[in-house]
């Protein structure tokens, strides 16, 4: 069975994660070390102890790429992988990208916990929004985000399943988008628990400062095909890696597109390393012909080793 691995973003955290796997696995608790040394925060504490705290952009980010690539590690401690190609959503791709070997976990997690900072500086806090749209096609909402720019800046930014797209900018310009979305039949205009508008024009300005830090990481050509999420294609060199990243902060997440990618590829699964289960529920929702499952603690590790050791 041919098959990807895909890694979550933000909004899969949730208070005492990946505990079952921590406990049976030593790796999880090293990865975690990792991270925590490269930022000089303990991560593993914030998991287990402080919503608030973990629902903060700049520890989110960090804990979610720690999470993400240790569930990796242990799949990839029980069983050879040989995945078609691996991508993550939003900040997940940076988790890809180490899981690829193109980038170290310590330089990772000093990138995203910056890129954190920077988008959160980009918008006073309170004046951006997101919002998800249920149950219009992508062109209807591109087309009622244009209208409802008169208002202020919003954009679909998260095409994230056909008949799920999220749409990002100024709180009010959000909100009247909504509005004019419910008019013409969205099934739900849900404004999201988040401080910051990710993926639109207003982090415009944070990505040319992000552009500093990641002109100074040492990118490789990894060993894994990681799809991007501005285009959902490969990169060929290493200046093709930073731009993307650079683009991701202010422009659309390709989900959708991605996922499409890898059937064409020929892929009949995906797995989801990391907390929660958005990526492999949004799977079939892309295509029906394909399967999707997460691995979430020691019952979810060990039914995935089983379906990829019997193909």
């Amino acid at each position: 069975m041919k098959y990807s691995i895909v890694f979550p973003g933000q909004g899969s955290q949730s208070l005492g994660m990946l505990s079952d796997l921590r406990s049976n696995f030593s790796v999880v608790n090293e990865i975690f070390q990792e991270a925590s040394d490269a930022i000089n925060l303990d991560l593993w504490k914030i998991v287990n102890e402080d919503q608030e705290l973990l629902n903060l952009t700049e520890n989110t980010q960090p804990v979610m790429l720690a999470a993400g690539y240790a569930t990796y590690k242990v799949l990839a401690s029980e069983i050879n992988l040989s995945s078609v190609s691996i991508a993550g959503h939003s900040l997940g791709e940076y988790t890809a990208l180490v899981a690829s070997e193109s980038l170290s976990l310590f330089d990772a997690v000093q990138l995203v916990r910056k890129r954190a900072q920077l988008m959160q500086i980009a918008v006073p806090s309170g004046s951006g929004s997101m919002a998800a749209i249920l149950g219009l096609d992508d062109e209807k909402v591109i087309e009622i985000c244009s209208i409802a720019n008169e208002v202020g800046v919003v954009e679909a930014v998260n095409f994230n399943s056909p008949g799920q797209v999220v749409i990002a900018g100024e709180k009010n310009a959000v909100i009247y988008a909504c509005e004019l979305m419910k008019k013409s039949g969205a099934k739900r205009a849900l404004v999201l628990p988040v401080s910051v508008p990710s993926h639109c024009s207003l982090m415009k300005g944070a990505a040319m400062d992000f552009k500093h830090s990641v002109d100074n990481i040492n990118f490789q050509m990894g060993s894994e095909k990681v799809l991007h999420n501005v285009d959902a294609d490969y990169s060929s060199n290493i200046e093709e890696i930073k731009s993307k990243l650079v683009e991701q902060l202010y422009k659309p997440v390709l989900w959708t597109s991605i996922v499409q990618e890898m059937k064409n590829s020929g892929v009949e699964k995906l797995i989801e390393a990391g907390p929660g289960k958005v990526l492999a529920g949004l799977t079939r929702r892309i295509d029906k012909s394909l399967s999707g499952s997460a691995i979430i603690d020691v019952t979810t590790l060990k039914s995935t080793i089983e379906e990829i050791s019997n193909a």
